[in-house]
């Protein structure tokens, strides 16, 4: 297994984003603006669900992976760090779902 983690992918993007627009995707979002960025994290959202529901595990795993590095880029964009989401699901596994649920 990789090691990998979301801290890795997140220093990606912050590194990628001050490239050009003409030599990275990830600057081009950033160019582009929160707009942009989340429009396509919509998409992968949408084409992640359609994976899911067609019991497609391939293709999930791939739009799993478009997915998180688009949430990881309108969460940069935002100027939101990933630590921040991590401590708000520390947070919630303090309790069950349900509680958490119920507590809103």
């Amino acid at each position: 297994m990789s090691g990998f983690t979301l801290s890795d992918l997140e220093r990606i993007i912050e590194e990628r984003s001050k490239a050009s627009p003409d030599e990275s995707w990830t600057a081009k979002l950033f160019a582009a603006g929160q707009p942009k960025a989340a429009k396509k994290l919509g998409e992968e959202a949408i084409e992640a669900v359609m994976a899911a529901v067609t019991d497609d595990r391939d293709n999930l795993t791939y739009e799993a992976a478009d997915l998180l590095y688009h949430l990881l880029v309108v969460l940069k964009i935002a100027g939101i760090p990933l630590e921040n989401v991590m401590g708000e699901l520390e947070k919630r596994t303090a309790q069950s779902g349900l509680q958490e649920k119920a507590s809103r």
